[in-house]
C-alpha cells in the first residue's frame, strides 16, 4: 500500500446495548481521508454487484471510477483485499442507515420495524450493493464469509434482546434469533440472486410477523404485520 493510503474506514461503534440500536456493536462509518480510496471501494461494490465477484476485475473498477491503475495499487494489494474492505465499507453504510432509523423508536418492535424498513429500502435503491454484500460474498472466500457471519451475529443479538421485554411465560429456544436472521437473509439472498431490483420493501410485513411471533405470540405478530402494511 502506498504512502498516501488512507487508514481503515470503519471505526468501532459505541456500545449502547442491544435495546439501544438495531445492530449492537455495529461499525459506524468513519471518515475516508482519500477520495480516490472511497471511489475505488464504491466501484468495487458496483462491479461485484453488477458482474459478480468472479466477473469483476481491477480493470472493471478502474473503468467505473475513471482512475489509473496506480491509484488502485497505492491503496490495495489486489482485488481480494479491496473487496474485503469494500464489504466492510458497504456494511457500514447500511448499518449506519439502520441504526439512524431505529434511533427514533423506543420499543423493540419499533426499532426492528424501522431498521428493517431502512435496509429493505436501501436494497430497492441499490440492488447491486445488495448483491455485492449478500450474494457474491460466497465467491470471495472464507474471510469474507467470516465478516458476514459477524454481521449476522450482531443482528441476531438485537433480535434476541426481545427476551428482555417480552411478557410471556414461554420463551423461544436459544436458536430462535439465529433462525429468524437466517430466514430473512435466505429470502433476500434468493431474490437478489435471481436478479430482483425492487420489491424488497414489500417484504417488511411478513418479516415483522416472522420475527415477532416467537417472542410475543401470534396476536402481537399479526398486529405488527398489519402495522407494517399501513
Amino acid at each position: 500500500m502506498g504512502d498516501q493510503a488512507a487508514p481503515e474506514i470503519l471505526a468501532a461503534a459505541e456500545e449502547d446495548g442491544a435495546e439501544g440500536m438495531l445492530a449492537p456493536n455495529a461499525p459506524t462509518l468513519g471518515l475516508v481521508t482519500s477520495s480516490k480510496r472511497e471511489r475505488i471501494l464504491e466501484g468495487m461494490l458496483e462491479a461485484v454487484g453488477s458482474s459478480g465477484y468472479d466477473g469483476a476485475s481491477v480493470r472493471t473498477v478502474l473503468d467505473l471510477t475513471g482512475l489509473y491503475r496506480q491509484a488502485f495499487y497505492d491503496n490495495f494489494r489486489d482485488k481480494d483485499a479491496c473487496y474485503l474492505e469494500a464489504f466492510s465499507f458497504g456494511v457500514g453504510r447500511l448499518e449506519t442507515a439502520i441504526v439512524a432509523a431505529a434511533g427514533f423508536e423506543t420499543t423493540w418492535q419499533g426499532k426492528l420495524r424501522a431498521g428493517l424498513s431502512a435496509l429493505l429500502e436501501a436494497l430497492d435503491n441499490e440492488p447491486n450493493l445488495g448483491r455485492a454484500l449478500i450474494v457474491e460474498v460466497h465467491a470471495a472466500g472464507p474471510e469474507a464469509l467470516e465478516r458476514r457471519a459477524e454481521v449476522m451475529k450482531r443482528i441476531a443479538a438485537f433480535v434476541d434482546s426481545a427476551r428482555q421485554v417480552a411478557d410471556r411465560d414461554e420463551s423461544p429456544p436459544p436458536i430462535a434469533p439465529e433462525g429468524i436472521v437466517a430466514g430473512i437473509h435466505a429470502i433476500v439472498h434468493a431474490r437478489l440472486a435471481t436478479g430482483a431490483s425492487n420489491g424488497f420493501r414489500e417484504l417488511l410485513p411478513e418479516f415483522m410477523y416472522f420475527a415477532v411471533l416467537p417472542y410475543f405470540g401470534a396476536e402481537a405478530a399479526e398486529a405488527e404485520m398489519q402495522s407494517a402494511r399501513a
